[in-house]
């Protein structure tokens, strides 16, 4: 199904697809994956681990590598990233469209300073000297908030703390300003007051750069402090979308419906958490019909045989369910 790209729309995904090829036969990763990001715009990827959304941001960056294989189309400017030669890939990565990867310990160089890590991605785009690429990496490391940051230009990722590491890997995808951040996780295993500190600081880059974000989080407290629209993901493919107040307020899907049932809520005390039964499918033995089958208590017969489109049903919102009435029609999650 081709889905009505946004009014001027940043980023154009359609059709997304990755695979892998395993000993096991072929894992689909993500597929026929549509995201439309519009300028400022912050777009939440919502699913449980194994579902498929850092996949789908390496695919829309390229760097899925042999045994995967990236199909489809992601439109940004008018080019087709897909389909786009290496070396134009390469003058665009870092440099109009930036990531900032899960683990800031393991992406990050340990054996060079934080401030010529920053400044590789300004080599590789600009014709900064050695003495301006200096300014501006002090520059950013103030921007993220890392005091003392002329002392921390030359120290090592293991010198600095799990918060300070992951400002300074948004430092490093900030170097060249670019229009189009995707974060992926990136308050992943960082207390709370750290992860407000970051996700607030995320939120007040995009307002002073014009940034568009794709923030790909397990944690729906995050989504709805940060994000304008989210897309649900399970099985390698996206389930329902929609902005995040709708979402949360009447969820079309019964799997958006057991992860927000899972969230702890202030209505009543002691009330038991919902929990989703069984475990996600093998990526190489995908159920037949709708994948998330197994484990709804609304599945049918139909929804044993047939997948299920990712269709309008209702204005802004899209979900891939045959009984999405019936799970809507039920009362409010949180």
């Amino acid at each position: 199904m081709t889905l009505a790209p946004l009014n001027s729309a940043d980023l154009t995904v359609r059709g997304l697809t990755t695979t892998f090829d395993t000993g096991r036969g072929v894992a689909v990763a993500a597929a026929d994956v549509d995201i439309d990001v519009a300028p400022g715009e912050v777009v939440g990827l919502v699913g449980e681990s194994g579902s498929g959304k850092s996949v789908t941001l390496r695919s829309i960056m390229r760097l899925i590598r042999e045994p995967g294989k990236v199909t489809g189309r992601v439109e940004w400017g008018g080019r087709n990233l897909v389909a786009m030669g290496d070396e134009e890939l390469r003058s665009l990565r870092g440099n109009e469209i930036a990531m900032i990867f899960q683990e800031p310990m393991t992406a990050l160089n340990p054996v060079l300073p934080i401030g010529l890590q920053i400044e590789e991605s300004l080599v590789s785009h600009t014709t900064m000297t050695r003495r301006e690429r200096r300014e501006r990496a002090l520059e950013l490391l103030t921007l993220v908030g890392i005091p003392d940051a002329k002392r921390r230009l030359h120290e090592y990722p293991h010198q600095f703390s799990g918060g300070m590491r992951q400002r300074a890997m948004i430092a490093i995808a900030l170097a060249c300003s670019p229009k189009l951040l995707l974060a992926d996780e990136p308050t992943t295993a960082l207390d709370v007051t750290i992860q407000d500190q970051i996700l607030k600081l995320l939120l007040e880059l995009r307002d002073r750069l014009a940034m568009s974000m794709i923030l790909v989080t397990h944690d729906l407290g995050v989504v709805a402090g940060t994000c304008d629209r989210m897309a649900v993901m399970y099985a390698g493919r996206i389930v329902e979308t929609g902005g995040v107040i709708d979402v949360f307020g009447k969820p079309h899907h019964p799997y958006t419906r057991g992860l927000l049932g899972s969230v702890p809520h202030g209505r009543a005390v002691r009330t038991m958490l919902a929990s989703i039964d069984g475990t996600p499918p093998s990526l190489t033995a995908l159920p037949e019909g709708c994948a998330f089958h197994p484990r709804c208590s609304y599945a049918t017969d139909i929804c044993r045989s047939r997948r299920p489109p990712l269709e309008e049903v209702a204005r802004g919102r899209r979900a891939a369910c045959f009984h999405h009435e019936q799970v809507a029609a039920l009362e409010t999650v949180l």
